[in-house]
């Protein structure tokens, strides 16, 4: 648990409608565990093979869906690896509405644009903290 990354950071590190194209995007390389320890990526994979950057535009919103629902992320991070029984992944990094990361496969997110109105309410009540019942 580090904590030197605490200049800049006034926010957290977190989104909301308005901000989120402000998040620093990891591209121009597979990342290391050494970039994830620097805060400058969210994951880095070890055991793959073949492991190349996704040419895409970072930061990107997108719509993660979980085993609890839909979620609204950002994607500073995209690589496809190859792990050992061949099959191909595509890994984006995500930063959550509330500044932590997460990791998702490709095929779990619809990529959307800061315009869709579902990503904008998930950003909304996740920043809110409430599920629009503020009475």
């Amino acid at each position: 648990m580090t904590t030197d990354d605490d200049n800049g950071d006034e926010d957290g590190g977190g989104f909301d409608v308005d901000d989120w194209s402000r998040l620093t995007a990891f591209t121009g390389a597979v990342a290391t565990l050494e970039d994830v320890q620097a805060r400058r990526a969210i994951f880095a994979l070890a055991d793959t093979e073949d492991a190349k950057t996704i040419d895409m535009d970072l930061p990107q919103p997108l719509i993660w869906w979980e085993d609890d629902g839909e979620q609204a992320a950002v994607a500073v991070q995209a690589e496809v690896h190859v792990g050992s029984d061949g099959e191909t992944m595509e890994v984006l990094g995500l930063i959550l509405p509330d500044g932590s990361g997460a990791v998702a496969l490709m095929d779990d997110v619809d990529l959307v644009d800061d315009t869709d109105p579902t990503w904008r309410e998930l950003v909304a009540n996740a920043v809110d903290g409430t599920d629009s019942d503020d009475g």
